[in-house]
């Protein structure tokens, strides 16, 4: 059987990196998120995935992980509830945790849109839309189920300038007052590193936003609830990790700081900025 051609920009092509990672957790002896639809994909596009290396890849499932958790207990608490995730990729996470009512959006650029399309299909409670993270158009779209809403954005806003992701937050702000809004930011530290990043040795796409404290957010539109690391993540998350995870992301953070806290995943609620 012919596998599936890849043709992606830049920025896009990083969301091969975290699915990569989710099948190699797929075969492991213990996963973690048990993605098996993600090792299917994997071994049915043309792309030579090989060449992704690194603890890059176990960490996009740990992330992916923490935020399940948020996203999971968003729906144990709205189960009729509306999640977005924002610049989707390949993800999964609408198969991994439907409950069977709520209502999902998948967004992302055209031609990523184009490519989950060939494994995904809409149905009557999920939509994949294809905009640009930067867009309104789409919000009218969305704001018609009526909420509650949790939105979604993993790996993605890094590669926006700060000015970029200032807009995008005080637009949904704007929009959707109250609703949850959860993203990851990455310290100096971690900037100031990717070219030593395996991973990033065979992408051309590098992250942009610099962000040291999710705190500082908060002028945006945003009120932070929480901010989790590798070694701090929910607590019932973290029980199923297997133990060279629970136990050794913690002592690496207090070997070397700046390789675990510099790269923080945050949970938000948005508020309109005054």
């Amino acid at each position: 059987m012919a596998k599936e051609s890849v043709r992606l920009g830049t920025v896009q092509e990083t969301l091969l990196i975290p699915l990569y990672g989710r099948a190699l957790d797929a075969k492991a002896r213990r996963p973690i998120l048990r993605d098996d639809r993600a090792r299917a994909m994997v071994e049915s596009i043309d792309y030579d995935f090989a060449k992704f290396r690194g603890p890059s890849l176990g960490g996009s499932v740990l992330r992916s992980a923490i935020f399940d958790g948020w996203v999971a207990r968003f729906l144990a608490e709205h189960p009729d509830g509306t999640v977005i995730e924002l610049g989707a990729g390949l993800s999964t996470r609408s198969h991994r945790l439907d409950n069977g009512r709520a209502r999902w959006f998948d967004l992302d650029l055209p031609d990523t849109v184009q490519l989950r399309r060939r494994f995904f299909t809409d149905s009557e409670r999920t939509t994949a839309l294809a905009a640009s993270v930067l867009d309104t158009d789409w919000f009218e779209q969305v704001a018609r189920t009526g909420g509650p809403y949790f939105f979604v954005s993993e790996a993605v806003l890094l590669y926006f300038r700060e000015e970029q992701v200032r807009s995008v937050v005080r637009a949904l702000a704007g929009r959707f007052p109250g609703a949850c809004l959860s993203f990851d930011t990455g310290g100096g530290a971690m900037m100031r590193n990717q070219d030593r990043n395996p991973v990033f040795k065979a992408v051309d796409a590098r992250m942009t936003w610099t962000c040291d404290d999710p705190k500082s957010l908060e002028d945006w539109g945003l009120r932070l609830r929480e901010s989790r690391t590798f070694a701090t993540p929910q607590p019932d998350v973290g029980r199923t990790w297997p133990r060279r995870h629970r136990y050794g992301m913690p002592l690496l953070a207090r070997l070397v700081p700046p390789a675990v806290n510099s790269y923080r995943m945050n949970l938000f609620s948005l508020e309109k900025a005054e």
